[in-house]
């Protein structure tokens, strides 16, 4: 069976990469970008590191700053609209997953506009044509959006999030800057690194998992052990190698999908506006605990990558619990909650949660077959932190 890897055409990484989008926008023959963001982002001048290199270089921009934290289906609908009227020829998304997620939808939707609910973009919507071309500038070490072909939406009508997978979608050119990223607070960097965390540990042990993937999701598990507590401190040579970490996830678990970490964290947000990466990073031990009987040698590999010593020496139920015990740790040590409970997760909900979760696409990838009834455990496990 053919085994697909999709990445972008190009990106750059390291200080100073930003500096780029002007070879890029003048090698492709762009003429003016629309710019999606959000309103902190261009309160907090993060959004000026690139429009100050844009008016520099004469090149014309608009901007649309109505993204908010999991981006509803009336967002993309206006950033369309926006899109139409700004004359814009291509996108600068800048942000974390938020704005890549909305032009990622704005694009696909401009090019096949059959799909202007956008609800009819979940899971593998049949789009016929490339989304308008994006430049994604990445602003969080996190979600990796820049380099996927993946974008979550809020249905807010129907308290739900869906996923949408489509080769279509990824940006042309990725710009992965650790400059871009340290005005990230101590908590928003903590919650996407432990984003990132979870999309390599999950990226690993999915069904889908191949050789290919494997090697690059334990690099990243390797790196973000190493840097993200550094990167929480704003330490440069920290934020770096979590720049490259998220990324290098980015480019696996993209291609082979994840599991049931995101299928039972996108339920949160919806019902809660949780933050993706705070959800992601309470649930992870608790559905590593879970998933453990059915993943083989490779909890062995994960505890490697975090730094545990002498793991060949250990039995199969000493690294895996020492895998899961090094998560924790890690999670703790940059103040990330221990239980649902303590980020405001309703006891009452935890049945439509774990229905929500089994209808989540990233649910069917999981290495152990989940039922409502197990999900239901997981949430109250993770409810209650026992």
């Amino acid at each position: 069976m053919a085994k697909r890897f999709i990445l972008n055409e190009t990106s750059y990484h390291g200080h100073g990469a930003v500096n780029e989008i002007v070879t890029e926008v003048k090698s492709r023959g762009f003429k003016k970008a629309l710019i999606v963001t959000d309103a902190d982002l261009v309160k907090f001048k993060v959004v000026k590191k690139v429009t100050d290199i844009l008016d520099k270089n004469k090149l014309p921009y608009e901007v649309f700053d109505k993204v908010k934290a999991n981006p509803s289906v009336e967002v993309v609908q206006k950033g369309v609209e926006a899109f139409k009227k700004s004359g814009a020829d291509y996108m600068i998304a800048i942000g974390g997953g938020s704005p890549q997620d909305t032009a990622k939808g704005i694009g696909i939707i401009i090019n096949n506009p059959e799909f202007a609910d956008v609800v009819s973009l979940e899971g593998v919507a049949p789009t016929k044509n490339k989304s308008v071309p994006v430049i994604a500038v990445a602003t969080t070490a996190g979600t990796a959006a820049e380099t996927t072909i993946n974008y979550v939406i809020t249905d807010e009508k129907k308290r739900r999030k869906f996923v949408c997978v489509d080769p279509h979608d990824i940006p042309v050119v990725a710009i992965v800057d650790p400059d871009m990223m340290s005005s990230m607070p101590k908590g928003l960097t903590a919650a996407t690194g432990m984003d990132a965390l979870t999309h390599a540990i999950e990226g690993y042990t999915t069904l889908g998992a191949w050789e290919l993937a494997d090697t690059l999701n334990l690099k990243a598990i390797e790196l973000i052990a190493k840097n993200l507590r550094k990167a929480v401190e704003n330490d440069p040579d920290g934020r770096e190698g979590m720049a490259l970490g998220q990324y290098v996830t980015g480019m696996a678990f993209s291609n082979v999908g994840l599991g049931v970490v995101h299928g039972m964290a996108h339920p949160l947000s919806a019902f809660y506006d949780t933050p993706h990466g705070i959800a992601n990073a309470v649930l992870l031990p608790y559905v590593m605990e879970f998933n453990a009987p059915k993943t083989g040698t490779k909890f062995r590999e994960i505890a490697r990558a975090m730094g545990v010593k002498n793991v060949d020496a250990m039995k199969q139920a000493e690294y895996r619990e020492a895998a899961i015990k090094a998560v924790k740790k890690l999670s703790k040590d940059v103040g990330i909650p221990k239980t649902l409970k303590e980020i405001g997760v309703k006891k009452e909900d935890l049945e439509a949660l774990a229905e929500a979760a089994m209808a989540d696409v990233c649910t069917g990838g999981n290495p152990r077959p989940c039922s409502k009834e197990l999900v239901l455990e997981v949430y109250k496990k993770a409810y209650n932190g026992k």
